[in-house]
Parts: C-alpha cells; structure tokens; sequence
C-alpha cells in the first residue's frame, strides 16, 4: 500500500549545472530555480489530463525558468 501524499514535498536538484527546488504537493508539482519563487507550476488534473494545449504551455514556461535562473 502506498502512503497518501498529505503535505508538500521539497527536494533539490541539479538541471544543466543550476540548482532548482522541486515542491510535490497533493495539488500538483512545482519546480523553480533555487531562491526565487516563480516557477513552473502543474496540476495533477492537467497531467492526468494529458492535453496538447498543456504541452505548448510547458515548454513555453521552461524558457521563463531559464532566463530566471540566469
């Protein structure tokens, strides 16, 4: 049996040499460049979801972290 997801999450990782925090949360998942609080934000309903729409959003999203953590 698996254990409920009840609270936030916080790990940090490492994407092209820049450190980033990862928050997983019973409402989604969070990622943003360590220190600020923008990010990119997803739903778990837009994941299961799987819409194309969502994609394009994403991917659009990931360059606001890059020039962010820049």
């Amino acid at each position: 049996m698996a254990t409920a997801l009840n609270k936030e999450l916080k790990r940090e990782l490492t994407i092209k040499d820049r450190p980033f925090t990862l928050t997983i949360g019973p409402s989604g998942l969070k990622l943003t460049a360590k220190g600020h609080r923008k990010g990119v934000e997803l739903t778990w309903e837009d994941l299961v979801d799987g819409d194309a729409a969502l994609a394009v959003a994403l991917n659009a999203s990931v360059g606001e972290i890059e020039t962010a953590a820049e």
